[in-house]
């Protein structure tokens, strides 16, 4: 394992927001493929894992990444430059950067890319205590 940093991010509410705007649940719409767009630009450019979540056929909701040698910190403009770019889409994103152990193996289910590690754990339940809060909020 080496050090470096778990990215997980989940579109918010999104079932709800597919639901209001008459997108497809099965094929990419403006927010999925964006984001599909963005992730794919982000892993280029830090030289980061995909453990899971990019989906092209369908539209991307949720990803873990994994970015090895780099901080929390060295990532946080290209985080909020996607969470911008959902915004003026209308489409809600909570994103979770944490420093950990990285095992850089794709995941063979969401249960694993999620629970493989101490650290994707913390990562994912970091991201569901932000979106309880966000929910409780509005």
């Amino acid at each position: 394992m080496m050090e470096g940093t778990v990215v997980v991010l989940d579109l918010d509410d999104f079932s709800r927001v597919v639901a209001e705007r008459g997108w497809s649940e099965y094929e990419p719409n403006d927010a999925t493929a964006r984001l599909t767009e963005l992730v794919d630009q982000f892993l280029r450019k830090h030289q980061a894992f995909l453990v899971w979540g990019l989906d092209e056929e369908r539209g991307t909701e949720e990803a873990v990444i994994e970015v090895p040698f780099k901080e929390p910190e060295e990532l946080e403009d290209d985080l909020r430059r996607i969470e911008e770019e959902m915004r003026s889409l209308g489409v809600g994103i909570t994103i979770v950067a944490v420093k950990g152990f990285l095992l850089l193996k794709e995941a063979k289910d969401r249960r694993e890319a999620y629970y493989a590690t101490p650290d994707r754990r913390r990562a994912k339940k970091l991201l569901e205590r932000i979106k309880r809060s966000k929910r409780r909020s509005t």
